[in-house]
């Protein structure tokens, strides 16, 4: 995924559920259709929770990757 260029980046390391999905949810917000959102989180609930909130929300997941060491990687593309 090298080819895409992040526009924002989101840092929820240390953060509990629901709270990287709400800290996601309010930067995307803030940003412009196409434009690209990086979200990195320890939490491992993260993982099913950041591909709920992308399918109800029909964002593009593009990336959602471990990382290791509990540290998890998403890359989300703002779609409308």
């Amino acid at each position: 995924m090298s080819d895409i260029t992040i526009d924002v980046k989101l840092d929820c390391t240390g953060m509990l559920c629901p709270m990287p999905v709400v800290k996601t949810r309010k930067a995307i917000k803030g940003m412009e259709v196409g434009q690209v959102l990086e979200m990195i989180s320890t939490d491992p609930g993260s993982m099913p929770d950041m591909h709920a909130w992308a399918k109800q929300t029909q964002h593009e997941l593009l990336e959602a990757r471990d990382e290791g060491e509990n540290v998890f990687r998403f890359i989300i593309k703002k779609t409308h």
